[in-house]
């Protein structure tokens, strides 16, 4: 049964799965959203007071954390920044998922694990800034923040809540469509995220990339951020970084996709955390009537944020 292999999980997917997969009763809990200073976590994957205690943690010069909004390439990041640590040999990563190599820093026992790994400590946050060490702001470490376009996003979190048993399976899109706009998702509001880091960019050591960037030239992404973390890699090592990083060989590499995390998270009978890694899928799901509607509010939402920052809706530019 599930409760007997539940040690056994627990072990192998700690890094990544921390909190209780299993109730003392053997049954999966009961996930749901629990508020935090405007923010809503996820219980009995996230903790308020774990949460809290992030602000606090001793930033070093080394430290890097790649801030993203959920769906936005977020694994993708985590399988580049692996490899370029090891300078691209692959076999090197085979031993160990990309969860523990480049951890989430908002799970339960973050502390732990955050203050006891090796240098160069990188890891991976969907939190707004507010939340985050306030050594950033004093440019310790470094900050690599990835932006995809939020009608390709809410499509992709739209397909991942159908599987993910830690969050509620939406009725239909048009459902989510509404829930996704207005933020009443974990991760909130797509607009106010990318805003709370583009207000602060200046204060930190900051590096600003897309999800349409990587798809258009992820070599010269790759490249980026190299220099962005002070790391030399001859050009065959940057090739083999690249080449582990395409969509497909890391749908195929079980260190990459996920596909390890226990079911009682994920039903991946029912979906795949590496979908289709493609842009502008929201104009096979939009109609007419929400593309407009989402505009006027993007439009609205950002009227503040430089235009060097941020798409045109229409045709998908990036900066």
């Amino acid at each position: 049964s599930v409760s007997l292999l539940f040690p056994t999980l627990q072990a192998k997917f700690k890094p990544f799965t921390d909190p209780p997969l299993i109730s003392l009763s053997g049954e999966a809990p009961e996930y749901k959203l629990v508020p935090l200073r405007g923010f809503s976590l996820i219980s009995g994957i996230h903790s308020p007071e774990v949460v809290d205690q992030i602000q606090n943690f001793e930033i070093q010069d080394s430290d890097v954390f790649v801030i993203t909004y959920p769906k936005s390439g977020t694994i993708w990041l985590q399988q580049i920044l692996s490899l370029i640590e090891v300078k691209g040999d692959v076999t090197a990563t085979i031993n160990q998922l990309n969860s523990e190599r480049v951890p989430w820093i908002e799970l339960l026992d973050s502390r732990k694990q955050f203050v006891s790994a090796p240098s160069p400590r990188i890891c991976v946050s969907h939190l707004p800034y507010k939340f985050m060490p306030v050594g950033l702001k004093q440019k310790k470490g470094k900050v690599i923040y990835v932006a995809r376009n939020p009608k390709d996003v809410l499509v992709s979190y739209y397909h991942f809540h159908k599987y993910a048993n830690m969050l509620e399976t939406p009725k239909d899109f048009d459902t989510f469509f509404e829930k996704g706009k207005e933020g009443n998702v974990f991760g909130n509001c797509w607009f106010e995220h990318v805003k709370s880091w583009f207000s602060h960019k200046d204060e930190m050591n900051f590096l600003y990339i897309t999800y349409e960037d990587m798809i258009k030239d992820l070599r010269s992404v790759v490249e980026r951020i190299t220099s962005f973390l002070a790391r030399n890699l001859t050009s065959q090592q940057l090739n083999d970084v690249i080449e582990h990083s395409t969509f497909k060989n890391m749908k195929n590499n079980p260190q990459a996709n996920y596909q390890q995390i226990p079911v009682i998270l994920l039903n991946h009978q029912l979906g795949s955390f590496l979908r289709k890694g493609t842009v502008g899928d929201w104009k096979n799901y939009f109609t007419v009537a929400q593309n407009e509607r989402f505009d006027r509010v993007y439009q609205q939402k950002m009227k503040d944020v430089p235009l060097s920052f941020i798409w045109d809706m229409n045709d998908l530019i990036t900066p």
